[in-house]
């Protein structure tokens, strides 16, 4: 087994434990809850799937900039909720059942809306992509559906199992972070390289921007419009290199860097909203 394919499993196994662990902490009524809330729910597909992804294919569009960029950029935004985020949703005051729910819809809706994003990025790049259904089902199903339903089931069936849930959670970050430690290092080159290249500033504005259309699309709940901004501004990575790596005229190793600087650069620029928020929550209650 090579060093890329050790890498790749502990990456998918971090993810997975990461949603085990909150699945053990929520209910599966939190799991169906935005499905209950058809008007939330259109706010949240308008957020995360149309006005972000056009935002973002208008500024790459507009810019010249490398086409791997072009593609990992709109790659990213025309991904679903990525499963590490929940956490620091809900410790910015995210609701648990919003939270859930989100994770939960905006991954089924994937297997459909990003395919159908992947069919018009095409026409408008021509890119000559090929991305199927059944390709986003898969990562879907390994990194959120299979983990978060066993993570319901034994919480249902095994109450106590509710006070482990920190601890695997605590257990798949550090295994995250391991891992992207390794990454950061082998992919070092690329990453200084789109540095280099104002792509940092570039990420931090449309982080920022984000933030922004999720929170104002978020609906009058202040837990919920958190929530949705800090999704907005950060999504999947597997789906994301994906979509980028879909078209042969790609080199993945280079679109994988910049996802991973993209995660990199959203999350601390999140962190001063999610710290905003959470003194807005601790001040109001």
């Amino acid at each position: 087994m090579s060093a890329d394919q050790i890498l790749g499993l502990g990456l998918q196994g971090s993810i997975m434990l990461t949603v085990l662990g909150f699945g053990l902490g929520a209910t599966f009524r939190d799991a169906d809850s935005l499905f209950l809330q058809p008007a939330l729910l259109l706010r949240c597909v308008l957020s995360m799937m149309v006005v972000m992804p056009l935002i973002v294919i208008a500024v790459v569009l507009l810019l010249d900039l490398p086409f791997e960029v072009k593609v990992a950029l709109v790659a990213i935004s025309i991904s679903p909720v990525p499963p590490i985020l929940q956490k620091n949703q809900i410790s910015a005051g995210g609701p648990l059942d919003f939270v859930t729910g989100l994770l939960v819809a905006m991954s089924a809706l994937a297997i459909v809306l990003v395919p159908l994003w992947v069919w018009i990025i095409d026409q408008v790049f021509a890119r000559h992509a090929d991305l199927r259904p059944l390709a986003v089902a898969k990562i879907m199903l390994t990194t959120v559906f299979i983990p978060l339903t066993l993570g319901l089931l034994i919480r249902r069936f095994v109450p106590a199992a509710q006070r482990a849930s920190s601890v695997v959670m605590a257990v798949a970050g550090v295994l995250l972070l391991v891992v992207l430690a390794f990454l950061i290092w082998g992919l070092w080159g690329q990453i200084v390289a789109f540095i280099g290249n104002g792509l940092v500033l570039l990420v931090i504005g449309l982080a920022v921007v984000g933030l922004i259309v999720g929170h104002l699309l978020g609906g009058p709940i202040e837990g919920d419009r958190t929530s949705l901004a800090m999704a907005t501004a950060s999504r999947h990575p597997a789906v994301a290199l994906a979509v980028a790596t879909s078209s042969v005229v790609v080199e993945a190793k280079a679109e994988l860097a910049i996802i991973l600087l993209y995660l990199i650069v959203a999350t601390l620029v999140s962190i001063p909203y999610q710290k905003w928020r959470h003194r807005k929550l601790a001040k109001a209650t």
